[in-house]
């Protein structure tokens, strides 16, 4: 080859390796910063792929990469704020996949029943609150538990208080107690007197008013009866009725961030509450991520429903495409629907609160217009109506995939059903604290061949390839995820004994249940979940690390940070 050609030869590779030599120039030019990074932590991404980092950087509200804490310093730039998490641990987002929010809020505003432990105690609450009570004023609290009382109140009703304490303590006032589970309620005198209840008030199908040997109301109301005590909020002027509603939404809100949760599943909410959801989340104001379970008749629906669908609205902070319905009551006041009789009652097997034809019809609603369909079913029977209802649904509809329809709670299960929900693809949205707070009187209710065939079966559901996601219920039981993820993995009662401990999940399934399973329960596992490039920079911080401390440790982690789309919402202690 002659000198010209060869170099002609250098001319042409030159510049056919130009491109890559600029390209590999640009690469390694300084990344973009990141707005925040956590570093010096235990990140533990819920990512099967990446399960665990020591570092995570995050931009526009999204995860921009999880690694080694070098693979992270390059994302530091002037403008990045950088956490140092000195050795503490760093989950996703926890997401709360059933309760109910404006209840959180407005629990937070009236007399909490929750620490009482006897009726008394309840009636000197409610003597306290009387004494700055305006005369007709409504003196309204919330969860009591009879079970739980150190004593049973005499008289009493089938382990219900009779109302004359009650009534004595506020003579003048109005006064609704609702119950724990929000499934049952008392009333005194006054307030069933404003509501025209009287011995000759017939049961509401679905519910009972629980009477004297005379017939004469006790002021006990359960399931659908709880309607015939007509409370009525004040009359305020708009804009006072307005900033109560915000308020409401507002403490809800901050208690959420509190305990780490950024996502939380409402099971049940109005037109109206989700045009004020709605407003505040394009505002700013919301906080938390909300995925709402539409409660509104099957009339509404048809008229109104199809219009509030929506999908990550505000920045992925509202997402309404799931319709609530329950078809039996809560198992400690016997409301929940079994297939036989309740071991300490013999002559009850619950209450069916909704007929089964108006469950289809939301059913029909539901998968024509693209809701999930989300019933609330405790007993036996009631799990089983429901499968059988989706089974119909499929059937009827087999172009229709991926539904994901879930059964709230889903708490006491015949064995033949527990295969069902895996091979329906049928969602058990359950909360772990129920297991241990109701244990106590579980057996009671049920026996014990019941109790452990298909009481809080966590296991066999996973065995029968079900998801579970996990929650508090709130305002049933604390919103704390710690006490709730401690009964999940221990099964622990107060006194320490386990309830059927062969069927705790592991801490890592437990995690997952609080996470990328109830973020796959709202059709958002692509979004959250889990701390992955991509996703929405949701995360929570905390003070020990729940997968390896000592059990007993477990409760007492608090959180130390509540990132929301890459911002600080939370910072204990400020």
């Amino acid at each position: 080859m002659t000198r010209n050609r060869r170099l002609l030869f250098i001319l042409i590779v030159a510049a056919a390796l130009a491109p890559l030599f600029m390209t590999g120039a640009r690469r390694a030019k300084p990344e973009e910063p990141a707005d925040l990074v956590l570093t010096n932590g235990k990140i533990v991404t819920v990512d099967d792929k990446v399960p665990e980092a020591r570092a995570v950087a995050v931009r526009g509200g999204r995860i921009l990469a999880v690694g080694a804490e070098k693979d992270i310093r390059r994302f530091v730039g002037g403008s990045t704020k950088v956490i140092d998490l000195k050795g503490a641990l760093a989950v996703p987002g926890i997401i709360e996949s059933h309760g109910h929010f404006t209840g959180l809020g407005d629990s937070m505003m009236i007399l909490d029943l929750t620490k009482a432990r006897s009726f008394d105690e309840i009636v000197a609450m409610v003597a306290a609150a009387a004494k700055t009570a305006k005369p007709g004023e409504w003196i309204r609290g919330r969860g009591w538990h009879q079970e739980k009382w150190d004593r049973v109140p005499e008289p009493n009703v089938g382990g219900f208080p009779v109302h004359a304490a009650l009534s004595q303590a506020a003579p003048s006032n109005p006064v609704l107690l609702e119950h724990a589970s929000g499934h049952s309620c008392l009333a005194n005198a006054k307030a069933m007197e404003l509501s025209g209840i009287t011995a000759r008030t017939p049961d509401p199908k679905g519910g009972q008013i629980i009477r004297d040997a005379a017939g004469n109301p006790v002021g006990a109301f359960v399931e659908t009866a709880q309607g015939l005590v007509r409370f009525r909020e004040p009359k305020l002027p708009p804009e006072e009725a307005l900033a109560r509603e915000r308020r409401t939404v507002e403490l809800a809100a901050r208690e959420c961030l509190r305990y780490g949760v950024t996502t939380f599943h409402d099971a049940g909410a109005s037109f109206r509450t989700v045009d004020l959801y709605k407003k505040m989340a394009e505002e700013g104001t919301l906080g938390v991520r909300l995925y709402v379970m539409l409660s509104e008749s099957n009339q509404a629906l048809a008229s109104r429903g199809a219009a509030y669908r929506m999908i990550g609205a505000a920045d992925g902070h509202l997402t309404v495409r799931a319709v609530k319905r329950l078809i039996d009551g809560a198992l400690g006041a016997r409301g929940a629907w079994l297939l036989e009789p309740y071991a300490d009652a013999p002559a009850l097997t619950g209450l069916n609160t909704e007929p089964l034809p108006a469950l289809k019809a939301a059913a029909a609603f539901a998968i024509e217009n693209g809701f999930q369909l989300c019933v609330h079913a405790i007993g036996d029977r009631g799990n089983r109506e429901t499968l059988d209802i989706y089974e119909d649904a499929l059937k009827s509809h087999p172009d229709k995939k991926d539904l994901r329809w879930r059964i709230e709670h889903a708490q006491h299960l015949s064995p033949a059903d527990i295969p069902r929900f895996g091979r329906l693809g049928v969602i058990a949205a359950m909360q772990g604290i129920h297991c241990t707070s109701d244990g106590p009187w579980v057996l009671k209710r049920l026996g014990e061949k019941r109790a452990e065939e298909g009481a809080y079966v966590w296991r066999k559901l996973m065995d029968a390839r079900a998801v579970i996601s996990n929650g508090t219920d709130v305002p049933v039981e604390p919103i704390d995820p710690m006490s709730c993820f401690y009964a999940t993995v221990t099964r622990k009662m107060k006194d320490g004994t386990a309830f059927f401990p062969g069927q705790k999940m592991s801490r890592l399934e437990a995690l997952r249940s609080y996470t990328i399973n109830g973020a796959y329960a709202a059709f958002e596992e692509e979004a959250k979940g889990s701390i992955t490039p991509g996703k929405l920079a949701d995360i929570a911080v905390l003070s020990k690390d729940i997968l390896t401390c000592p059990e007993e440790d477990l409760r007492s982690a608090e959180v130390l940070y509540t990132i929301v789309g890459g911002k600080i919402l939370y910072r204990k202690g400020s």
